[in-house]
């Protein structure tokens, strides 16, 4: 393959009529990535039936609009039930296909769930609405893939597994693509490169679709953010070197710490073979309702709204950033942020180049913070790194330094199974705790994934429902009524 000449299809595709015509496909992210991206995941299911209808007869390939932190923020802070804002979506949108971001096995959390849990929860989640279910590991370690992967083709849903892209030594071509292979011979329906950084140059998008594509007979979906300025160009390369689907946000919520922008791609590939059928004139509605809603919630809008080098030079997320400068303002160090970005890239280093994407940014950022404020490398070591050197996230990409997994976990051997057969069933147990406040059979899955969040949540939710407390002796003041 010649890469150099390779970029001569610009030519033939764009500014050619001939060929075969290739309609790309957009996914809309507004309605989940988009907004955890630049308002902390704040945005409220009433935000979005009030344009669904709308955003349906406009032509998208899907709506990404749960999964990812969505669930977690829907009880935490918005007093909302992530399983109804699933439902009411679903009884709006009549013809767009529902996708969902789904983190192995820890489902929408931050740490691996029985397998029980993880089953269940997909059945429910295709059950209750979804079509599309896009899988990712964070070290792309496919054993923590396998048993939501099996229950997806099981519950006859779309089945798409994720390449988390970056970059190291041991994340080759080579690598990728012989992923994309093993992930097909799981049962994809689709392969996703989900470069969770904004990480991915045009160039390297050429490169990585062409080789994937050349290889696996898959549809191609391409996930990226536009922290690093590269985004919409990383699409146009993608698209050229025959990627199928894009990931994109409408313009209001677009751009910065979220994905390039719907309306910027549906100009740009008008009128070639790559046209996207989507009339502009069709998104300035929705473009005009989601600039009331960023409006509406303008003080919380956290996200990077400009280029961010950093994540060239470090290949730091920007959720990850924010959380060192967050970090950082609570020690009062930050005069410090500087040690501690540079600190990151050799922590990961150390730890076998594992992607910085949830949870592994969580981990790896807070020890490379903890090496700079400490003074000393590797001396304070909290119990999330040690579990991940003892294996129970999963296979690094490439082996740990042995003299740091010396310091972090001494004789210890790690695991060599797939971490989720480490844990024993949670089903039950969750029902037994919650069993008083249940109202449907997905109230047992919130409290197995997020317990503390979720009991007050159920509690209130019950209380609410019914007009009546069980299990207290007092009333919950302003939302419960005693019997």
């Amino acid at each position: 393959m010649n890469d150099v000449n390779d970029f001569d299809i610009f030519a033939k595709g764009i500014k050619s009529e001939r060929g075969q015509k290739k309609k790309v496909l957009i996914t809309e992210t507004v309605l989940r990535d988009a907004h955890q991206s630049l308002m902390a995941t704040r945005m409220r299911t009433a935000d979005m039936l009030d344009i669904a209808a709308k955003m349906d007869e406009v032509g998208y390939y899907s709506f990404e609009m749960w999964g990812g932190a969505t669930f977690d923020a829907a009880m935490r802070f918005l007093d909302e039930d992530p399983w109804e804002r699933l439902r009411a979506l679903r009884r709006v949108v009549k013809k767009t296909k529902l996708q969902m971001l789904l983190r192995g096995q820890n489902l929408v959390g931050y740490k691996h769930y029985p397998d029980d849990v993880v089953r269940e929860f997909v059945k429910r989640a295709v059950g209750n609405g979804l079509d599309i279910i896009r899988i990712f590991d964070a070290l792309n370690d496919l054993r923590n893939m396998e048993v939501a992967a099996d229950q997806v083709k099981k519950e006859g849903a779309h089945l798409q597994l994720s390449i988390c892209y970056t970059i190291s030594p041991v994340h080759t071509l080579e690598s990728f693509v012989e992923l994309a292979l093993k992930m097909k011979d799981m049962g994809a329906d689709s392969i996703c490169i989900k470069d969770m950084a904004g990480l991915l140059s045009p160039v390297a998008a050429y490169r990585l679709t062409r080789a994937i594509k050349d290889k696996c007979d898959l549809p191609l979906q391409v996930h990226t953010h536009y922290t690093s300025g590269m985004g919409s160009m990383a699409y146009l390369a993608a698209i050229l070197a025959g990627a199928d689907i894009i990931d994109c946000a409408i313009s209001p919520f677009a751009m910065g710490t979220s994905q390039p922008p719907t309306e910027s791609l549906v100009a740009a590939l008008k009128d070639s073979i790559y046209d996207t059928e989507i009339e502009l004139q069709e998104l300035v509605p929705i473009a005009n309702h989601f600039k009331e809603i960023r409006n509406k919630y303008k003080d919380l809008i956290v996200g990077l709204t400009g280029v961010d080098i950093n994540v060239l030079i470090y290949q730091i997320p920007g959720g990850m950033y924010s959380n060192l400068v967050s970090q950082l303002k609570e020690q009062n160090a930050l005069d410090k942020l500087d040690l501690v970005l540079k600190e990151v890239p050799l922590v990961r280093r150390e730890m076998g180049y594992p992607p910085l994407v949830t949870p592994t940014s969580q981990i790896v950022g807070t020890q490379a913070t903890l090496n700079v404020l400490v003074g000393k490398r590797w001396h304070i070591v909290p119990n999330e790194v040690k579990m991940y050197f003892l294996g129970y996230y999963g296979r690094p990409p490439a082996p740990v330094d042995p003299e740091v997994a010396k310091k972090v976990i001494g004789d210890e051997k790690p695991i060599d199974c797939r971490p989720g057969e480490m844990l024993s069933p949670g089903l039950e147990e969750a029902r037994k705790v919650i069993e008083p406040w249940i109202l449907q059979p997905e109230d047992v899955l919130s409290y197995a994934l997020f317990p503390n969040v979720a009991k007050d949540f159920l509690i209130k939710k019950f209380a609410r429902t019914l007009k009546r407390d069980v299990g207290f002796e007092e009333p919950i003041e302003g939302v419960a009524y005693p019997i």
